[in-house]
């Protein structure tokens, strides 16, 4: 199809209201994934055709990043994809470290709302959200 007839496409689709205008959908696209809390989607046109790509895991060691995580915070969270849980003890032996770091990475990880808690304070574990 010639891009003319791609702007003729476009605008029997505006008057039927199917679309507001053209290129509008990416931007909605864009701002329903930030609202989601989902990483931006990539955006790729070859030969005239537009191919858009939503990644729906928002737990990538990347985007993680992004929010803010070191590294072994970052671990922690992969680690809780795999074993679908972690506890302090679970941080404490992976990484080596005190109690006390083990609870501040956990306690900023739930207030970033990346993990859950579940049961007693004493024994609870976290989940992914």
């Amino acid at each position: 199809m010639e891009k003319k007839e791609y702007n003729r496409l476009a605008k029997i689709f505006y008057y039927a209201g199917f679309i507001e205008s053209w290129g509008h959908g990416t931007i909605i696209i864009v701002e329903n994934c930030i609202k989601q809390g989902l990483p931006e989607p990539d955006f790729v046109e070859e030969y005239e055709v537009m191919t858009v790509t939503v990644y729906k895991d928002k737990w990538t060691g990347e985007n993680l990043k992004n929010l803010g995580l070191n590294k072994r915070q970052i671990k922690a969270v992969l680690f809780v994809k795999e074993r679908g849980k972690i506890t302090n003890k679970n941080i404490r032996g992976l990484f080596k470290v005190s109690r006390e770091t083990a609870t501040r990475d956990l306690i900023f990880l739930l207030e970033k709302d990346i993990l859950l808690s579940f049961g007693s304070k004493r024994a609870g574990a976290l989940q992914s959200v």
